[in-house]
């Protein structure tokens, strides 16, 4: 069971919304490159957010995903597509089905 996690928050600007989600349908393609990701998943919130959930075995796999292409991208398009920075939280998993 992967113990480690990333949740990221995303607010897309008013009108951003469709580059946001597009950016992130290519976010799980690039993920396919990251052997120490375990999952990668988009979201799209009720309230018009948007979150990145990831997974991993070890705090290496996490930290390299935090320094990866993926991470760099997000951080390159933010001022374009989002209201307010990346909220990024690192989690612990304490249990799965």
């Amino acid at each position: 069971m992967a113990k480690f996690a990333l949740y990221g928050r995303l607010k897309a600007k008013p009108g951003k919304e469709a580059e946001v989600e597009a950016f992130l349908k290519q976010g799980a393609v690039m993920a396919q490159d990251e052997p120490q990701t375990i999952s990668w998943y988009a979201i799209r919130e009720d309230d018009g957010a948007f979150g990145i959930f990831d997974t991993f075995d070890d705090e290496s796999g996490r930290e390299a995903h935090l320094n990866g292409e993926i991470a760099k991208a997000l951080m390159a398009k933010a001022g374009e597509l989002l209201s307010e920075p990346p909220h990024i939280s690192k989690i612990a998993i304490l249990a799965e089905k």
